[in-house]
């Protein structure tokens, strides 16, 4: 399909230096409307195409990487009276309301069996632990910090992130359609601003009567190297209790995340590694 695009004289005018995955989730979108068809030669559509490009910036929302992140979760969050959360990079919310869907593994499942979205991934190495799956951390509160948030009450902006799911990946939309419904039930509190500026004003605001699970999946390595050093310099030296999760740089390997744990003043633990979209997770504690 790409290449189809590609190949079309139309692709060229329309993406003037930009992604041909917005140019294939800008002619999704109209597909979602019943505005167009795959079959469609683009110059049909190409003011409308050359909005969208204009308009709206990548978005590539996985929920499947909750899957991913919960065991580190639970880990990090272990015997904690009370956890807040707060997730770098929150886009819709989507991985900020982990705690509402239902989770299988080899040991057991976790949250609600009634939960609108069940998630399975492939473990690896270690098998996460039956006694690590019994915590159920109570959350207080949840913020998410973006540069430009979506908000999932308006049926726009919900389209707009079902655009940039391929139209062959039923699956994976299912998964996104069900978790948008889990996010409208209670809106998570997002807020809009660069992430090293916004990040301590947000963090002050959290009540102090709980721990703060401070997470991230991909929204660092789309900062500079200065802003990336100003958010951990500052997670390290906050006076608090925090914990803060985060996929990162794997050891010694490439195409996946190394995921580690991060408490001020610790040394950091290293969980394991994963796929960047949550299809499996390597735990090794």
């Amino acid at each position: 399909m790409c290449r189809r695009f590609a190949d079309d004289p139309a692709a060229e005018r329309i993406l003037d230096g930009g992604k041909i995955l917005g140019l294939l989730a800008g002619l999704h979108d109209l597909v979602l409307r019943g505005d167009a068809s795959w079959d469609d030669p683009l110059a049909e559509h190409e003011e409308r195409l050359r909005e969208w490009m204009e308009r709206y910036t990548v978005q590539t929302n996985e929920v499947q990487r909750s899957w991913v992140l919960l065991p580190l979760f639970l880990h990090a969050t272990r015997g904690a009276e009370a956890v807040h959360v707060l997730e770098l990079g929150a886009s819709a919310g989507l991985n900020l309301v982990w705690d509402r869907y239902r989770y299988e593994y080899e040991a057991g499942p976790w949250g609600d069996a009634h939960a609108p979205l069940r998630l399975v991934g492939d473990e690896r190495g270690t098998p996460i632990p039956a006694a690590l799956l019994e915590w159920r951390p109570e959350i207080r509160s949840r913020v998410g910090i973006d540069r430009a948030p979506v908000d999932l009450r308006d049926d726009e902006a919900a389209r707009y992130l079902k655009a940039f799911v391929w139209a062959d990946q039923d699956e994976r939309m299912r998964r996104l359609e069900a978790a948008i419904n889990a996010v409208r039930a209670d809106p998570p509190q997002l807020v809009a601003g660069e992430l090293p500026d916004a990040l301590p004003e947000v963090l002050e605001g959290i009540p102090d009567d709980g721990l703060v699970l401070v997470f991230q999946t991909a929204v660092l390595g789309y900062l500079t190297q200065e802003g990336r050093n100003r958010v951990r310099d500052y997670l390290q030296a906050v006076d608090r209790d925090l914990v803060f999760v985060s996929g990162g740089t794997p050891r010694g390997q490439e195409g996946m995340w190394g995921m580690r744990v991060f408490r001020p003043g610790k040394e950091r633990e290293f969980i394991g590694h994963a796929d960047f979209h949550g299809a499996w997770l390597e735990y090794e504690l």
